[in-house]
Order: structure tokens, then sequence, then C-alpha cells
């Protein structure tokens, strides 16, 4: 699989927020992963707010990743959805700050969504992930 980040300079920086524009990519081998949560293996809600909520979304992509064969560099879109009431710029920056340092090298695609609630009251936000695999 091979991906390519398309960030035209007439739009604007969105790698400063952890995302791509678009991703290109070549295989066939395509991964579909339900929204994942700020919860553990326990199924416990992790302590703290969005950034550390945000950062075990993205540890069980990780994990549901790994088990299928690949890895984080194999995402090439992610929806997210953040619970309406922590959408704030210091919020927002705690997202892009947890998707920076998950995806140093090749940010994905996303789209960020407020929606009025999750599934539980304390989830904050939700991650889907769309990945090409070999």
């Amino acid at each position: 699989m091979t991906k390519k980040s398309i960030n035209p300079a007439s739009v604007f920086n969105s790698l400063q927020y952890g995302f791509s524009q678009a991703v290109e990519t070549t295989g066939t081998r395509q991964l579909f992963l339900s929204g994942q949560v700020g919860v553990n293996a326990a199924e416990e809600t992790v302590a703290g707010g969005i950034y550390e909520q945000t950062v075990q979304s993205l540890i069980n992509i990780e994990h549901v990743l790994h088990e299928a064969g690949g890895d984080l560099s194999h995402v090439a879109m992610l929806r997210i959805y953040i619970k309406e009431g922590f959408n704030s710029h210091k919020e927002q920056a705690d997202i892009a700050r947890a998707l920076k340092e998950k995806f140093p090298n090749m940010s994905p695609a996303s789209s960020w969504v407020i929606v009025s609630g999750l599934s539980l009251p304390e989830w904050l936000i939700e991650i889907e992930a769309h990945a090409v695999l070999n």
C-alpha cells in the first residue's frame, strides 16, 4: 500500500490540526473500523478530558489495526464525532495534539462533526477509521 497526502496551498493548512485535506492510496484490502471511544479493555472510560479520551480512542484503533495486520500508517480517513460543549478552541487544540502525536508523518484525511451526545454521557469523542492495507 502506498499513501500520498494532498494539501494544496489554495486551501487552509489542515496539517496544523493533525489532518490532511485528502489522502490518495493504492492497495486493495480495506478495513472499516467501528467508532472507538475513550474506553480501555476493561470497559472503563479513561480519566481526564477530551485529550485523554482522544488518545485512548486512537490507541483502540491502533489495537484493532494491529489485529488485522496493520498499523496507524494505514489509516486514510477518520470521522471524528465530538460531543457538543467540547468544541471550544482548547478542546480542538487537544484533539489536534493527539492526532499529531499519533500521526506524526502522514496525517489522514478527516471530518470533525459536533453531535448532541454519544452512547454514554461521559463519552466526549468517538472516532471511526478507514484503513487501506496491502
